[in-house]
This record gives structure tokens, sequence and C-alpha cells, in this order.
């Protein structure tokens, strides 16, 4: 007899994180839900996370393993093509999740056909009392492009007192847990793959909306995320997928008749973040803005003819936080989503 359930697919990818799966993955197996398959896609890892997960878990999850490191964006992609569920969950190694997480979902999924994704409120795994820094309780990007969270501006956490338990239409959902409609993830292109990591969610989102579908956060559902689990807090690498990415959707998705104007406006804020790099000694941080403004300019004609493309998806208007979330949050000093 077939489920009533709609499948779902949490889809795990893993680069190296075997004692991340060793910690959270019985959690992640535990989702009280029937109608699940749980994948770990190993993303060309060089440590034993594999023979590790097929010792342990063979029953109970489904392995793929790439051919390389496709990172973030291009091992779901690569992963998602192979996999047939109703729904997706793209679930970081670092995450640990209640029994009860998954629901709440699903049932806001079935409820109203055009969210095409949900996120759960994410706390932070350690001190559980906190937000997390990737998504807390549902993402906003600025009118500069910057994003933050009901719970999180830049750097600064906000204590969970259910200020944000309220059911909420967001800009973006986090890919650290990321529910996702199946059809309309394929619809809407999937990942870019050109990002690798990093800020590919707030893209995707984008183009949802853009296509007419909602994004959601459901905070009736919480899990609980490390972070930094791949690539290290405040390496370069990182601030040079930030930056980088970070003027790649802009170029992509915005709308406004002005658009290159805001990318040059943007990037002359990150000259100044590079400026105080430099004064706080990390001449490395200032090398690194450089270098992703000229990886940017390096693939501007091929964000172009992207760009092109997601006018195609759909016309409808898609609008960013009218507000600089810098001005306020540096010169006016409001540190927490409900003093904007």
């Amino acid at each position: 007899m077939k489920s009533l359930q709609p499948k779902v697919a949490i889809v795990i990818l893993n680069y190296n994180t075997r004692p991340l799966l060793e910690r959270f993955l019985p959690s992640v197996l535990a989702t009280d839900y029937s109608n699940k398959e749980v994948w770990v896609v190993d993303n060309a890892s060089m440590d034993d996370s594999v023979e590790y997960v097929q010792q342990h878990f063979s029953d109970e999850t489904r392995v793929l393993v790439s051919p390389k490191n496709y990172g973030y964006a291009g091992g779901y992609n690569w992963a998602l093509e192979q996999i047939e569920a109703d729904y997706y969950v793209l679930l970081n190694s670092d995450v640990r999740v209640p029994s009860n997480w998954l629901k709440p979902l699903v049932e806001l999924a079935i409820a109203d056909k055009q969210v095409a994704a949900i996120q759960p409120k994410i706390k932070d795994a350690v001190r559980t009392e906190l937000f997390e820094y990737a998504g807390a309780s549902g993402g906003y990007l600025d009118k500069w492009g910057y994003p933050f969270c009901r719970g999180r501006i830049f750097d600064t956490l906000e204590e969970d007192k259910q200020q944000y338990d309220d059911l909420q239409e967001v800009f973006w959902a986090t890919g650290a847990c990321m529910f996702v409609r199946a059809d309309v993830f394929h619809q809407a292109g999937a990942l870019d793959a050109d990002f690798f990591a990093h800020m590919e969610e707030i893209d995707l989102c984008w183009r949802m909306q853009r296509m007419g579908y909602k994004v959601m956060v459901q905070p009736r559902s919480e899990v609980f995320h490390v972070g930094g689990g791949t690539l290290t807090e405040g390496s370069d690498r990182k601030y040079f997928l930030n930056f980088r990415n970070n003027l790649v959707l802009l170029a992509k998705n915005h709308s406004s008749p002005f658009w290159f104007f805001i990318i040059l406006w943007r990037m002359v804020l990150d000259g100044i973040s590079a400026l105080k790099f430099i004064v706080d000694g990390k001449a490395s941080l200032f090398m690194t803005i450089i270098k992703a403004h000229f990886a940017f300019w390096g693939k501007f004609h091929t964000i172009l003819g992207k760009r092109r493309w997601v006018k195609s998806l759909g016309t409808e208007d898609v609008t960013l936080y009218p507000k600089s979330i810098v001005w306020q949050f540096f010169a006016q000093g409001k540190k927490k989503f409900t003093d904007l």
C-alpha cells in the first residue's frame, strides 16, 4: 500500500567530516517520519567517512560517492539528479535534529503549494539558548546585498526567547537545513555550481521567488547547528567566496535598472571593509577581497549570460529589505532584528 505521506529525501553532503557524521547522523536517522530516505553524499572525501557510514549505518542510509569535490552547490546538484522524492532536505553534516523536526515542514508544504522552500529555526548546537549564525529564524537581504536574519545581524546572535516563533515569509532559507520542493528545485535550475559554496541558497531562493513561489521559516521546527564544519570560520577561502559570491548574487538577480551602479557601490563598501582589515592587522584578508573582486570581473561576461537566463524564469517582483543594514547596525546601533 502506498504511503499517504509525501516522500522526503534527507540529503547530507559530506566532505571529510566523519567525526560530525558519527556525532549527528544518529539523530537524523531517528527522525519521526516514516516515508523518508537518508542519503549521505560523499564529495570525494579523503577520510574514512564512507567506510564509517557503510559499516555502521548501511541498513538505514543510502550512499553516493562523487568522483571529485564539486563543492556544496555542485555536489548537491550532482546528487539530486539521481534522487527521486517529493521534497528534498539539504542538511549539513554538523546539524543535530530532534525526532519531531520534519513533520511541521512537510505539513506547511502540503498546506500551501506556493511554498517552495522552508527552513526550521536554527539554534546553536553548543549554546542552545542562542540562535545560530547560518539562518537563525529566517533570512533577509538588504538594499546593498548584505544578508541578515531574524535573530542574527552580522556576528551578533540573539537569545531565543520565542520572539521569532511566528510563521513568516522570508527572503532566503539557509542551506544548513533547507527543505525544498523537488520539482521547483529543478525548474529553477538547481544551485549555481559556480558559487562552489556560500550564498548559493540565497541565489536559489531569489530565483524561486521570481517564479512566483514563497520562501518560509517554520519555527515549530528547530534544529541545532555547529557551524564552520567544512570551511573554517574566518578562513581566507571563506571570505573570498563570500565577497565574490555576493557580487555574483546581485549581478545575476537584481531587477533594478540601476543594478550595475548598485554593484559598484557595493564594491566601495567592500573596499572599506578591506581597509578595516588592514587596520586590524589582517592584511591577508585585504588581499582576499581584492582577489574576490578580480574573480568577479573575470567572469562578468558569463554572469551577464546567467542574468539573462534568470530573467527568463519569471517576472514576479522580488523585494529586498529597503534600508542599509550596515548603516543601521554600525551607525544607529540597531543590533537586533526587532530594532529595525
